[in-house]
């Protein structure tokens, strides 16, 4: 199945901290590729897959669910365990509820996580109660893609929503939600303030149950839901990395204990 231009996976080689990008549902790795080569210029390991059905047709993403979506995560997080010391989890939207559920599963393995307006629930539940039948009566629904406020950027997304694949995202969010208490590592959430997409809920339900001081939230005041191609795209790179240097042993190690003040680009 050809992949969409720009849609393809992404990795880089650099040193032994890794970054895992997960990108959202729908979407394909073109949404999230500015960060990851920002981070990749910074001299981390970067890994970035595509996720099954994604990045070429609906039609072609009909025929996967949630759990298709994880495994690829996982198959990328291992690959990514090999060669480095510590890893970190960053993802958007659905992408970054795969990594918290990927963080619930590897505790010890991850660092920390950085998340971009995350879904981890249903923000209309009559629609996803209605999704069992939906999905045997109408195959797809309007896309979601390219929900971003800067004109002159867009998302490589699927203008169509498969339902049959839709219906199976509550099974992700009650698996994430029922294991939440497992996430033990620093959480640095960005959300846009204007999300059609993603609504408030998410952000309530990570505060209630990660523990005091655990979770840091920054607000997003000119970007909508695909943040990482969008006005405040710059603030959500330079922020990650920073975090990375803060919360990285290597880096701990390196300036003997002490993190090292973010530069941006290398």
């Amino acid at each position: 199945m050809p992949v969409m231009p720009g849609a393809e996976a992404y990795a880089h080689d650099g040193g032994r901290t890794g970054v895992l990008l997960c990108h959202g549902f729908t979407g394909s790795p073109q949404s999230l590729r500015p960060w990851a080569e920002y981070l990749a210029h910074a001299g981390l390991t970067v890994s970035l897959p595509r996720l099954p059905g994604h990045g070429t047709t609906w039609q072609e993403m009909a025929k996967t669910r949630w759990e298709d979506w994880f495994a690829e995560v996982v198959r990328a997080f291992d690959e990514m365990q090999a060669r480095c010391d510590e890893i970190f989890l960053m993802g958007l939207s659905m992408g970054a509820c795969l990594a918290l559920r990927l963080a619930e599963r590897s505790e010890c393995a991850v660092r920390g996580l950085v998340l971009v307006n995350p879904s981890l629930t249903a923000d209309n539940k009559l629609l996803f109660a209605l999704a069992p039948v939906l999905k045997v009566l109408v195959r797809s629904v309007k896309g979601i893609a390219s929900d971003i406020k800067n004109p002159d950027a867009r998302e490589a997304g699927y203008d169509r929503t498969p339902t049959k694949a839709a219906a199976t995202l509550p099974g992700l969010w009650k698996s994430t939600q029922q294991h939440l208490a497992g996430v033990t590592q620093p959480v640095l959430v960005y959300h846009s303030t204007v999300d059609h997409v993603v609504g408030p809920a998410s952000i309530k339900l990570l505060a209630g149950a990660l523990r005091p001081g655990q979770l840091e939230v920054r607000e997003l005041a000119d970007s909508y839901h695909v943040a990482t191609l969008d006005n405040d795209a710059e603030a959500i790179f330079a922020g990650s990395l920073e975090f990375v240097r803060i919360h990285s042993q290597a880096s701990r190690e390196s300036t003997g204990g002490a993190s090292r003040e973010p530069t941006g680009r290398e």
